[in-house]
């Protein structure tokens, strides 16, 4: 576009925005330059104008009209908050139970073992790996297979107690914070507790 065409288009521009600007409240009717009226006509043409009519939209497709049977657009009244509503009191949930650790993880440490005779020994489960299971030892025990552990492994749920050579010495399951179970070989029953 040249030049002189832009500066024309934008004094115009600016002798609009200025005459938009005016208001016949403080000075009275503004008369306009015939020069600026026609600039003005020739950017924008008069549009006819008309009766302004509204109408309420219809709904979008798929939904109902309105609900209630409530004209298109009227306002629903919100009825106020009673006055006389008691809260109700807040109640604290019970206390939950209290969690027992579960898994090999949870069974790893020293622990005190208790056979069927009353007897007692310090059995320590370890988390250092021995081949595929892991390191145990007993001490002061008076029963002789309990004594010659030296491994144990956790499965299915149980405690596994190993003797040197791989037989299992005893099996035990958890109960609480204790491990119950029996000896293999006599069937007595052994229990290990911290």
């Amino acid at each position: 576009m040249p030049r002189q065409y832009r500066s024309t288009i934008a004094l115009l521009a600016l002798a609009a925005g200025l005459g938009a600007c005016s208001s016949q409240r403080f000075d009275g009717p503004r008369v306009r330059a015939p020069a600026q009226q026609a600039a003005i006509d020739n950017i924008a043409p008069a549009m006819p104008s008309g009766a302004v009519t509204s109408a309420p939209l219809a709904p979008p497709p798929g939904a109902s009209a309105a609900p209630d049977g409530a004209p298109i657009g009227a306002q629903a009244s919100i009825a106020p908050p009673a006055s006389n509503v008691i809260p109700e009191p807040v109640v604290a949930p019970p206390p939950a139970p209290p969690v027992v650790a579960s898994g090999r993880a949870s069974v790893v440490g020293a622990w005190d073992a208790k056979d069927a005779t009353g007897a007692s020994c310090k059995v320590t489960l370890s988390s250092a790996p021995a081949l595929d299971l892991y390191k145990a030892s007993a001490a002061g025990c008076p029963n002789k297979d309990l004594a010659k552990v030296t491994a144990w492994d956790f499965r299915d749920g149980e405690v596994y107690l190993y003797q040197q050579g791989g037989t299992v010495a005893a099996r035990l399951r958890q109960g609480g914070g204790a491990l119950d179970g029996a000896l293999t070989k006599s069937g007595a029953s052994l229990a290990l507790v911290r």
